[in-house]
């Protein structure tokens, strides 16, 4: 015992134990509150505003609490009806509990976030962007700091469209504006990537893959081997994701007239019996994965919406469909009687072609996001409507200024997601409520990040490069000595430059035309410049000659010995003789 004394004197008592956030819970959440509304116009049931409330709760009111047992019931006398119990309070206050007091941002990306993907238990976020990249964010290991853990950049210079994790939440599809799809690990490391057909052959079904670019992917809901994407060449393709070189089936959609219409988005409905893709004419078409199916459409819509639609969404029941749309609306469907639209909600509007739309995790609710006008002032909303009333529930300001394009309310969580962004920032809104949500952003929140401690400080390596010293520095070759002095005009001795202008090489006044009167000298006849005609050996001739009357240098030391000079007759002489 006293050998383990000692050996206890040399830990501190906290040695092993997790370190805890000193901060208490309570006011962590606090600094996550969303700040009250500055109108509660948009909402249908608006919280009464109370004196000890520090901030205004947004969505539907908690019920009021029970009257105290020590009340006095004397003090005023009842008039009307009494007041219902906290048990009999409205339904759709208890069955709209909407996670809105607090809220987080994951930062990171720098335009839009245009695509996102939770797994099915809630530990791992993945956020695609207009700026090319992916972010993997994990709850579990994340801190207060919000930052994520891996980036990727799926296909260079390519906006990411959608991102889709696979039932066992081992593996994720990436979708960008590039033809080939991508399969990512749990961890972000790349598995394969689909083949890219073939654009000169006008038969898509002959095509081994996607010819332009995808424009949505959805992982098969049962089957973690199955996927589908949709693409801008018009057609829709399943895929075998151990097979990256070959489609399982190619599907063409109905059309009103031949030719290449794009595919905007597509859908699995819960149960993978059927699929979903949407037009670029605004029709909807359905198929029933069937034995000996094939591209004729169980459920063709057309003209379902005036605009290119840019989400779709089955409900879990198999009964129900949302569509969301360019044209500013949302539409609820029902797939029994599909000749006309259940509800529409209009003035939504919509500027991004991945804005979808979801359900809430009872599916009683369904939400979407809207983006920024240039003249409107409400910014970007996250509107929640109810699905059996069909009516608007709740309008929630998500960013002044950004539009929000993705939402999804997650059923393990209780949490809501919503991506918003414009061409100069992008980020992950997280509306939780610590009373409502499980884990997620609850997790990370309440984690502090870790303090700096004296083994974390590393010095600063120094460099020193012995060539940066002149003692040893290398003497340059006498190659570039060379070199260098015969660049230097005053060490090679370079004559000066000819004079610029009117003249020619170095004379003033020998151009043609440089002077008036010698322009008029040559024109006149009166100054010849016969030199460049003449030959050079009948020049030389002239002067034979003279030399031999008076010859004054060579020729009288040879005159005894010398022959006579012979010289052959000109070309031009025998030419003629000829």
């Amino acid at each position: 015992m006293e050998d383990d004394e000692g050996m206890r004197g040399f830990f501190p008592a906290s040695f092993g134990k997790k370190s805890k956030s000193q901060t208490p819970v309570e006011s962590i959440h606090k600094a996550t509150r969303r700040p009250p509304e500055p109108s509660d116009s948009h909402r249908q049931n608006p919280k009464p505003s109370t004196p000890d409330d520090d901030d205004t709760l947004i969505g539907p009111p908690r019920p009021p609490p029970p009257p105290a047992e020590d009340e006095d019931e004397d003090d005023e006398p009842i008039i009307g009806p009494p007041r219902p119990s906290a048990a009999s309070d409205s339904d759709g206050d208890e069955l709209h509990r909407i996670p809105l007091s607090n809220e987080i941002v994951l930062k990171g990306h720098t335009k839009v976030v245009s695509a996102l993907a939770i797994d099915h238990s809630g530990s791992r976020l993945l956020s695609g962007s207009y700026d090319y990249t992916v972010r993997m964010y994990d709850f579990q290991g994340m801190n207060a700091r919000l930052e994520s853990f891996r980036q990727l950049e799926p296909s260079e210079g390519h906006q990411v469209r959608s991102i889709s994790w696979s039932p066992s939440a081992d593996r994720f599809l990436c979708v960008t504006g590039s033809a080939q799809a991508k399969i990512y690990d749990r961890d972000g490391l790349t598995l394969g990537e689909f083949i890219k057909g073939d654009m000169y052959i006008r038969d898509l079904k002959n095509t081994k893959g996607h010819i332009t670019g995808l424009t949505c992917g959805e992982w098969h809901p049962k089957t973690k081997e199955t996927i589908l994407t949709s693409s801008e060449d018009g057609s829709l393709r399943i895929w075998d994701v151990n097979d990256f070189t070959s489609q399982k089936q190619v599907i063409k959609p109905k059309l009103a007239r031949p030719g290449r219409v794009p595919v905007t988005t597509c859908a699995w409905d819960p149960q993978g019996n059927s699929l979903a893709g949407a037009i670029g004419d605004g029709s909807i078409q359905i198929w029933s994965i069937k034995p000996g199916w094939g591209s004729r459409p169980d459920i063709y819509l057309p003209n379902a919406h005036s605009d290119e639609i840019s989400g779709l969404k089955f409900s879990s029941d198999g009964q129900i469909l949302l569509s969301r749309s360019f044209d500013a609306s949302l539409k609820v469907w029902d797939l029994r009687q599909m000749k006309t639209s259940l509800k529409s909600f209009e003035e939504l509007p919509n500027h991004y072609a991945q804005t979808n739309v979801a359900f809430s995790p009872d599916e009683q609710l369904i939400l979407t996001g809207t983006s920024v006008e240039r003249d409107s002032t409400t910014g970007g909303l996250l509107c929640f409507f109810d699905r059996q009333k069909l009516e608007v529930v709740s309008k929630v300001g998500i960013s002044p200024t950004c539009s929000v394009v993705q939402c999804a309310w997650h059923p393990k969580l209780n949490q809501i997601f919503a991506t918003a962004g414009d061409k100069h920032q992008g980020g992950t809104h997280i509306l939780y409520d610590p009373t409502l949500s499980t884990r997620g952003a609850l997790v990370c929140v309440a984690r502090a990040p870790r303090k700096k401690s004296i083994d974390d400080f590393q010095a600063e390596p120094v460099i020193h490069n012995p060539h940066a010293l002149p003692l040893f520095r290398d003497q340059p070759s006498r190659k570039r000595q060379r070199e260098k002095i015969l660049k230097d005009p005053l060490k090679s001795h370079k004559p000066e430059a000819p004079m610029n202008g009117p003249g020619f090489g170095g004379r003033v006044g020998v151009t043609k035309g440089s002077l008036l009167t010698q322009y008029l000298l040559k024109q006149g006849g009166m100054i010849k410049e016969t030199w460049m005609d003449e030959d050079p050996r009948e020049a030389i001739l002239k002067y034979a000659d003279v030399a031999e009357k008076d010859p004054k240098f060579i020729a009288p030391a040879y005159a005894d010995t010398q022959p006579k000079p012979v010289f052959a007759k000109s070309d031009s002489e025998d030419e003629e003789d000829k």
